[in-house]
């Protein structure tokens, strides 16, 4: 079984090998390791391939495309039966890949997401679960996961059997790890959730996703943008 994981940077060159690190040396040598870099302007890419050659693939988007575009390709890019989200400045726990692969195995899923401590930029603890920090609820279904996204893709493995349904994303859906749950969901697929954190959540100030607050109207937008991606969904 081969696992692809797919990782999204941008201006990354600050921690970026920090969680390359913590993530190959978890993977075997027919894993492969996929970035597509969103045009960064530090020195990210060249970083990347100094320290890792050819073990890391490394394409870099023609122009800026955001990070769900960027996720989008490397998605498309990976070969492998399992796929691995991941972002550029987070830390994977020793047991993350062995223990969700347990969960594919165990529970015949295709989803498979868990939970995550909470750390601030010098790697100090939060809080030890995101899903307490963020109130999520994991079992809130597709109406309760639009009106707030309990999934985080840093967190998501799943296989492949997937990417067809869920690519190309919808260009009005308003983040893709939402989207991901949400195509599962409406495919009845098997969603597990591991109550374990896996993985440090690194909240600096600094991240590409997940920091930025919308105001009321921006929120509601976005939340009629994805019920319309639902209703045109076909596959």
């Amino acid at each position: 079984m081969m696992l692809s994981v797919c990782m999204a940077t941008y201006n990354g060159a600050g921690f970026v090998v920090r969680q390359l690190d913590t993530v190959l040396k978890q993977l075997g040598p027919d894993d492969e390791v996929i970035v597509v870099d969103d045009r960064s302007k530090d020195n990210t890419v060249q970083l990347i391939k100094d320290t890792y050659g050819s073990r890391v693939q490394v394409t870099v988007n023609e122009q800026n495309l955001g990070a769900i575009k960027s996720f989008e390709k490397a998605i498309s890019l990976a070969k492998g039966d399992i796929l691995f989200l991941c972002d550029q400045d987070d830390l994977w726990e020793d047991d993350k890949v062995k223990t969700v692969l347990t969960a594919f195995e165990e529970h015949n899923a295709v989803l498979v997401v868990h939970d995550a401590y909470v750390v601030d930029g010098n790697l100090k603890i939060i809080n030890p679960s995101w899903n307490d920090y963020n109130h999520n609820n994991i079992n809130q279904g597709i109406f309760g996961n639009i009106l707030k996204n309990a999934y985080t893709g840093a967190f998501m493995a799943f296989k492949k059997e997937l990417v067809p349904l869920i690519l190309p994303f919808p260009g009005s859906i308003e983040m893709h790890d939402q989207w991901i749950a949400l195509v599962c969901m409406m495919k009845k697929k098997k969603i597990v959730f591991i109550n374990q954190p896996l993985m440090k959540y690194v909240r600096h100030g600094g991240n590409v996703t997940g920091m930025k607050k919308r105001s009321l109207a921006t929120q509601l937008k976005g939340r009629l943008r994805t019920i319309s991606a639902i209703t045109g969904f076909k596959r």
